[in-house]
């Protein structure tokens, strides 16, 4: 493969404009599609869970209920010893909602009406205020598709809401009340402190640009594409975040290690276009593994059998793919398009002939050098502290608390948040969470005793607060849905318990006797299930993205004890992300510095979608840095001098690359007001923080150092049968000795060929 992307790296050098061209050909071929997309909305879906086989039957035994509807509720509360059912106070009520009622909004230029209908809380028929009288509420359908929250509607509905008399509190709940959703701006962090620390790196602004711009194509054209294909594959704009985010960052990283090579062979005295194949054979063959990694872990994300993970996945590994694409091809033909500005203006002076500066031959080590030397001398220390603090950073995580969290963890300034505590106050904490009881039956039962059974059932519970007086029925008479409203808040222990218990217990009594069906559903009964699914997922996955890979770094290092230590090493760091997660967002450490104003469970997701993640972006820096060492191994240094020759290469362009990944997360933790992306941003930026620095870094040449020769080690009948994929080059080496271009020609070829 290493001859391969050397030849594909040359002749992307010679035919330059034509690489650029076809790049610039797909990139408005793509945002001509993307031109027509059309915006899609999450359809959150739990396959094989009793909470979507209820929303299903729902679904087909309701037809005329509006499940798209996007819904929001207001929530009314009167002075203290006030009664909300005076006079005046409905008439207050009232007007507020008759505005309301009244909203419209501009689609396709024209304005046409925002809501479908707005419920009345003093309806005698089904009222909604509470005993007390001192709180009241009433449901609004509005005419939009969810995610279709127009900045008109949402101004409009919260000056109704303000505009209410100055003694009643008046709060709203939903899309609507949030306000249309921005995505973007963490992005921008990323690319300033990305740029700052390529300038340091290389020396030259534009050597520095050229990773940007090279990863900024490859995000549009990802980008585009998902809007292109949104209405055919069901993409929505979430699903574009985590590959956004993931591919800017590999975009950089990727083409910050082919630049490196390529200075690096041209220092080696190289010309330009030699140098340019030989930094695509080799950094390019380390990419193309790395990249590998990713895409086995993000796709690996299928298993999980959650359709919003796997679209996220997949989306993410395409992005992985265009950047490993883009690293091969365009940033070759880049290179030559700088000619010798790739280095800085002092270097250039200094070697006014040829614009590089002249090769090392010895003497003065870098830090690099230095550190890997350091951790030598002391690897049992170094590695027993090192893994000790790795573990007081997991040490969270046995207290994690896994959810979904809602409104009750938003800002305590926002609506969404006061309508929660409106709610809870005037109703009760399960009011925010009821459980949706599905009877289905057939056309041979009474739906409506049934019906009776499960009340008269649900009420001698101790975890039911109440029950819905009214149940809805189907047309046919076959299926009737019951709310029932727990003690318990939706996030507590006791509410999964009180689920557990009907599902488990209750339900198989009363459908012996009425002859239905029961099934719980409800967004609590949800977040319940949803867990489940991921706690189940986690064993099988991490099974399958870490054997996956432990296979793929055996052909790459041709050894069983890197992919082992490998492995080892992530899920020391992904333990301790989890737990500095653990730390802020649920025990809040710090949670202010990064915006997070509630403390809250962590999402049920966070550490199956870490695992995924951060598995294939901490084997690009085992792939990227113990490539070298595996290189100089090859090429005849003992094991301890392979593990200085490659940190001295490589330490860093890796501590760069870091760097950059973990401004671009961190950028999405500080700037993003959606908890996920918050908490998704944070959790990688502190993982991938860890690995490269802690594990990568300190933990990887400490155990290097102790296993010694037997690092390399692999069985002989396994070393005939494994093919040789030659990431370190040496069939590449060959090919070039063959071609008069060995390691004996450099010196015939320092003078390079001019470039412009």
């Amino acid at each position: 493969m290493a001859t391969f992307l050397y030849k594909l790296g040359r002749l992307c050098f010679r035919r330059r404009w034509w690489v650029v061209l076809a790049w610039l050909a797909l990139l408005f071929g793509i945002g001509a599609a993307s031109a027509n997309g059309e915006t899609v909305t999450d359809d959150f879906a739990l396959p094989g869970t009793e909470a979507q086989e209820a929303f299903d039957l729902m679904e087909r035994e309701f037809p005329e209920a509006n499940a798209e509807a996007v819904e929001s509720t207001v929530a009314f509360q009167v002075p203290e010893g006030q009664d909300i059912n005076e006079p005046e106070w409905q008439q207050a009520v009232r007007g507020v909602l008759a505005e309301i009622e009244g909203l419209q909004h501009e689609v396709d230029g024209a304005e046409t009406d925002g809501v479908l209908s707005v419920s009345d809380p003093f309806n005698p028929d089904n009222p909604t205020v509470n005993e007390s009288g001192s709180t009241a509420y009433a449901t609004v359908d509005f005419a939009i598709e969810p995610g279709g929250t127009t900045e008109s509607l949402h101004e409009g509905f919260i000056h109704a809401l303000e505009n209410a008399p100055e003694d009643l509190r008046v709060e709203a709940n939903g899309e609507v009340a949030l306000g249309p959703v921005e995505f973007g701006g963490g992005e921008l962090i990323g690319i300033v402190v990305a740029a700052i620390v390529l300038i340091i790196t290389f020396g030259s602004l534009l050597a520095a640009g050229m990773p940007l711009l090279t990863a900024l194509v490859g995000v549009m054209a990802g980008s585009m594409a998902l809007v292109a294909l949104a209405s055919t594959l069901d993409l929505s704009e979430n699903t574009g975040v985590l590959a956004t985010m993931i591919g800017l960052a590999v975009g950089i990283d990727y083409a910050l290690f082919i630049v490196s090579r390529y200075r690096a062979e041209l220092v080696a005295g190289h010309p330009h276009e030699e140098a340019a194949g030989r930094a695509v054979g080799t950094a390019g063959s380390a990419v193309v593994f790395a990249g590998l990694t990713v895409v086995i872990a993000l796709a690996g994300l299928a298993v999980v059998n959650v359709p919003i993970l796997t679209k996220m996945g997949f989306a993410a590994a395409a992005q992985v793919v265009l950047a490993v694409l883009i690293a091969l091809t365009l940033v070759p033909a880049s290179l030559r398009l700088i000619g010798k500005r790739i280095f800085g203006r002092r270097v250039r002076k200094q070697n006014p002939e040829t614009g590089v500066p002249a090769a090392t031959t010895g003497g003065k080590e870098n830090f690099g050098s230095r550190w890997a030397r350091g951790i030598l001398r002391r690897p049992g220390l170094v590695l027993v502290a090192s893994v000790v603090g790795l573990g007081v950073l997991a040490a969270p995580v046995a207290s994690m608390e896994l959810g979904l969290p809602g409104d009750e963890v938003a800002a305590e300034d926002t609506t969404q948040r006061q309508t929660y505590e409106i709610l809870s106050e005037g109703f009760g904490p399960g009011f925010n969470g009821p459980l949706m009881v599905v009877i289905d039956g057939d056309a041979g039962v009474d739906i409506n005793a049934a019906v009776e059974s499960v009340r008269a059932e649900l009420d001698t519970l101790d975890g039911i607060d109440a029950v819905a007086p009214q149940a809805q029925v189907n047309e046919e008479g076959t299926m009737a849905t019951l709310l029932a409203f727990p003690t318990t808040a939706p996030a507590e222990s006791e509410t999964a318990d009180l689920v557990h218990e009907i599902r488990d217990d209750v339900a198989p009594v009363l459908e012996a006797e009425t002859g239905t069906q029961l099934l719980v559903t409800g967004m609590a009964a949800v977040n319940i299930d949803f867990s489940q699914v991921m706690t189940d997922a986690l064993v099988p996955y991490l099974a399958l993205v870490v054997g996956l890979a432990f296979i793929l770094l055996i052909l790459v290092f041709r050894s069983i004890v890197v992919p082992l230590k490998a492995a080892l090493g992530f899920l020391f760091s992904v333990l301790a992300a989890l737990g500095a997660v653990v730390a802020v967002f649920q025990w809040g450490w710090g949670a202010s510095l990064i915006g997070v104003e509630e403390t809250s469970p962590i999402m049920s997701m966070m550490p199956i979608f870490m695992i995924g993640v951060i598995f294939g972006l901490a084997m690009d820096y085992e792939v990227f840095l113990v490539t070298r060492m595996r290189e100089a191994h090859v090429h005849g240094e003992d094991a301890h001098q392979a593990v200085v020759t490659g940190f001295n290469l490589n330490a860093r362009v890796v501590t760069a690359a870091a760097i950059i990944m973990i401004s671009v997360f961190a950028g999405f933790a500080v700037t993003s007001a959606e908890s996920m992306i918050k908490m998704m941003g944070f959790g990688l930026a502190a993982a991938v923080l860890l690995d490269a620095f802690i594990v990568r870094m300190t933990i990887v040449p400490a155990l290097m150092g102790l296993i010694g020769e037997r690092v390399w080690w692999l069985p002989k009948w396994l070393d005939r049968i494994l093919p040789n994929v030659d990431v370190e080059g040496e069939s590449l080496e060959k090919y070039l000795r063959a071609q008069g271009k060995g390691r004996d020609a450099v010196e015939r070829e320092r003078e390079p060929a001019p470039v412009h």
